[in-house]
C-alpha cells in the first residue's frame, strides 16, 4: 500500500458560471483509488457525486467548469496537461452511466458504436473483438446483440454493451456512475456482479457511484461519504457499516430495507441535500441533524482522523 495511487484526487473544486452567478457543487474533495481496489463514493442525489466523477477527465458539463486542485491518474497531471488528459480518455478511466439507452446511440447498431471505442484494426479482428466483448459481458447470443439497435435489447442488455463499450479499450479504471438505478433488482445484482468479476479478472480498478449503501458491502472495499459537495467521512467498508461516525451516514444506514425481523423500522432523513448555491453556514447537513450544536450552524467541520477514521463532524472534536 505503500505505492503512489492510481487515481489522486487531491482537494478538488468545481465552479459552474450560471446567469444567478457562480455556483460550486464540489468542495475541496480528496480521494483515491489504487490499481486493481474497488472503491465507493456514496450519497443522496445532488450531493456532487456525478459532477467530482465527470470532472476527472472534464467530461460534460464538467468541460464548462473551473476545475481547482490536483487530480493525477498514473501520476500524469489530468487539470494542467492536455495531452495527459487526452491519454487518459482515450484509454485510462472509462465510464459506466446510469442511463443506457440514453447513451447509446438509437439509431446506430451496436457493433458500430463498440467499434467507434476501439484501436484501429482490420475488419475481421474488429468484428471478432466485438463479438469477444460481448460474449465477456455475458450476453448469451454475442452475433445477435451485435446487429440489433438498441431499442431491440432489454435495459439489463443495454447495461452489459455500455460495459462492453468501457472495456474496449481496456482501461485501468472503470468509473460507474449509478449503473443500476434504471434496472430492477434482479438484473441490478447481476450487472454489479458481473463488473465485480470483470474488475477482478482484468486487474482493473472500480469507482463506484451510488445512492444506496446497500449495495456497497457486498462488492466494495473502501468507500466515501458525500454530502453537499464535501467528503464527510471515509474508511474501509467493513468498519464505516459497522461503527458510522458522522450522522449522515448512520442516516443512510437506517434508510437501507433489511429482510431482518430484528431491525428497526426504516427510518429517512428528514428535509432534502440543500443546492450548491444555497449552502447553510457552517455544516451543511446541519438543519437535517438531530444532533446539531450551536457551533455546527457557525464553522465547517475539518476532515479529520478521529479513532483511525476520517470524519467530518464538530461532535467527534
Amino acid at each position: 500500500m505503500n505505492a503512489a495511487p492510481l487515481l489522486e484526487v487531491r482537494n478538488l473544486r468545481v465552479t459552474f458560471r450560471t446567469p444567478g452567478g457562480e455556483v460550486t457543487p464540489v468542495h475541496d474533495v480528496s480521494l483515491e483509488v489504487r490499481e486493481g481496489e474497488r472503491v465507493a463514493l456514496v450519497g443522496e442525489s445532488g450531493c456532487g457525486k456525478s459532477v467530482t466523477a465527470l470532472s476527472l477527465t472534464a467530461l460534460p458539463p464538467a468541460d464548462r467548469a473551473r476545475r481547482e486542485g490536483a487530480v493525477r491518474f498514473g501520476g500524469a497531471d489530468l487539470l494542467g496537461d492536455p495531452a495527459s488528459l487526452r491519454a487518459v480518455r482515450r484509454g485510462g478511466i472509462a465510464y459506466v452511466f446510469q442511463d443506457p439507452i440514453a447513451s447509446l446511440n438509437p439509431v446506430l447498431r451496436i457493433r458500430a458504436q463498440i467499434a467507434e471505442a476501439l484501436p484501429p484494426l482490420p475488419s475481421e479482428a474488429r468484428r471478432r473483438r466485438i463479438l469477444d466483448l460481448l460474449e465477456a459481458v455475458g450476453l448469451p447470443d454475442p452475433a445477435r446483440a451485435a446487429d440489433s439497435f438498441p431499442c431491440e435489447l432489454s435495459g439489463g442488455q443495454c447495461q452489459r454493451v455500455m460495459l462492453a463499450m468501457a472495456l474496449a479499450a481496456e482501461p485501468k479504471l472503470l468509473v460507474a456512475d449509478e449503473p443500476t438505478t434504471a434496472l430492477d433488482v434482479t438484473t441490478q445484482r447481476l450487472i454489479l456482479g458481473l463488473m465485480d468479476r470483470l474488475a477482478r479478472e482484468r486487474g482493473m480498478a472500480l469507482l463506484l457511484i451510488t445512492h444506496n449503501l446497500g449495495i456497497v458491502a457486498s462488492y466494495m472495499q473502501r468507500l466515501y461519504v458525500m454530502y453537499a459537495g464535501r467528503i464527510v467521512e471515509t474508511g474501509a467498508v467493513r468498519d464505516v457499516l459497522a461503527d458510522p461516525r458522522h450522522p449522515y451516514t448512520r442516516g443512510l444506514l437506517a434508510a437501507v430495507p433489511s429482510l431482518r425481523l430484528d431491525k428497526p423500522r426504516l427510518q429517512d432523513i428528514p428535509g432534502t441535500v440543500p443546492p450548491p448555491g444555497r449552502l447553510p453556514p457552517g455544516c451543511a447537513f446541519a438543519p437535517r441533524c438531530a444532533q446539531a450544536c450551536e457551533a455546527c450552524s457557525r464553522d465547517v467541520p475539518p476532515l479529520a482522523l478521529h479513532d483511525g477514521r476520517l470524519a467530518r463532524c464538530c461532535r467527534l472534536h
